[in-house]
């Protein structure tokens, strides 16, 4: 992953959104030290209903009444 000083970064934007849109990440830093990650943007799209169904389970004990010392932490 290579690195770019702002400078850079600035001067040779379109370039590096070439290497970005090609794969790559560029790291830019200020005074050596990383500020920010380049990477390529994916759109998300709109989510659709049932789109997370088989990837979350929930086993029996979620549904059971929660004991009184916590239910009393959440009324506080």
């Amino acid at each position: 992953m290579p690195f770019v000083n702002v400078h850079q970064a600035k001067t040779q934007l379109s370039r590096l959104l070439v290497q970005v849109e090609n794969g790559e990440e560029i790291v830019v830093a200020r005074n050596g030290t990383p500020v920010a990650r380049l990477v390529r943007f994916h759109p998300g799209g709109k989510p659709r209903f049932g789109s997370w169904k088989g990837r979350v389970v929930l086993d029996d004990s979620f549904f059971e009444p929660l004991p009184e010392a916590e239910l009393s932490a959440w009324e506080r």
